[in-house]
């Protein structure tokens, strides 16, 4: 197995915890180093690797197949069409782009470099989604009526990360969560008819989005997708109604602590939530209603590094692509425009 040398740009704490351990854990892949701004800490974890002082000096080096712009929301365009014109293989975190076009034109320039290009959607590798599509998939609960996801966080104060707590491009809760809960979604259940939100400002002296409520409309059912940074108390995270039953489950997944705590990726373990946050499956078999417990499903961010060290070896599909990012992108403007205009917005 011939790894594949891949450059982080930036080390913070996206690059620290949700790539650099699985890239330094994956057989597949060598971590060349981070382009590092000011503080100096990639070679304090990974002796080996190089500080970067410039986008230009990794781009530059010869040896660097794989990008991640795991930068902020509205760099991430720049970033990546330049990676693809140096020749680079690239994973984008979210949100993809600031834009519909700018993520269309990324995968245009992709296929026109023969590059690979994945938007980095790290969620669907949660304990607790995986659970949800299992259930989903299986149709035990007849036929899917409505569903809610709700990703709420508690942090009342305006946050350090100027570039999500000043308004711009990419900015705001909405660019933030937004993405994992739409994409979520649409992986379970494609595209909708059409989108109806609303976008509030909660927090004193916020001056981005930190409060959204989003009802996708599908034929025969809704789904509703809620975040805020006032919520102390965590709604469930996952409800979902049918014909035939229900099923609820805790927003659980304990991968980031995990990773905080130091933990190794893909380890004996790993990924595996307390039996305490087994979901309750409330529906009928056969004739027969039954209200039991659900055993969780792993949870493995490590499978998304897998699929992608796979689609750039193997010419496999990217685990999440970019027309996963661009369909986003398209409810994500949607959303925007249906608050703007109080309406619902047909796709």
């Amino acid at each position: 197995m011939t790894p594949i040398k891949t450059a982080i740009l930036s080390f913070g704490m996206s690059g620290k915890l949700f790539h650099a351990p699985f890239l330094t854990a994956h057989p597949g892949f060598q971590l060349m180093g981070a382009w590092e701004r000011s503080k100096k800490l990639i070679q304090d974890i990974y002796p080996e690797t190089i500080s970067y002082p410039t986008l230009e000096s990794i781009l530059d080096d010869k040896n660097i197949e794989l990008v991640v712009v795991n930068t902020p929301n509205n760099t991430h365009y720049e970033y990546a069409k330049k990676a693809l014109m140096a020749g680079k293989h690239l994973i984008v975190e979210k949100a993809f782009t600031t834009s519909v076009p700018e993520a269309v034109e990324l995968k245009r320039l992709a296929e026109q470099a023969d590059k690979k290009i994945s938007v980095y959607q790290n969620r669907r590798y949660d304990s607790d989604f995986r659970t949800v599509k299992k259930i989903v998939q299986s149709n035990v609960l007849g036929n899917l009526v409505e569903a809610e996801f709700h990703f709420g966080r508690y942090k009342p104060l305006i946050g350090v990360k100027l570039h999500k707590e000043t308004p711009g491009p990419g900015a705001g809760l909405l660019n933030d969560l937004g993405p994992h809960l739409i994409d979520e979604a649409l992986s379970l259940f494609g595209m909708p008819q059409a989108v109806y939100a609303e976008i509030r400002i909660t927090r004193e002296h916020s001056l981005v989005d930190d409060w959204f409520d989003i009802v996708l409309h599908y034929p025969d059912a809704r789904i509703r997708l809620k975040s805020g940074m006032l919520v102390r108390e965590a709604s469930i995270g996952y409800i979902l109604h049918g014909n035939l039953g229900s099923f609820i489950k805790s927003r659980a997944d304990v991968q980031e602590a995990g990773l905080l705590a130091g933990k190794i990726p893909n380890s004996e373990n790993w990924g595996i939530e307390p039996e305490s946050e087994n979901g309750l499956l409330h529906t009928e078999k056969d004739g027969v209603v039954i209200k039991e417990k659900i055993p969780t499903e792993q949870g493995n961010y490590y499978d998304y590094f897998d699929g992608v060290y796979k689609a750039i070896v193997n010419d496999a599909a990217m685990p999440v692509t970019a027309d996963d990012g661009i369909n986003v992108m398209r409810i994500l403007e949607a959303v925007m425009k249906s608050n703007e205009e109080k309406r619902v917005i047909n796709l």
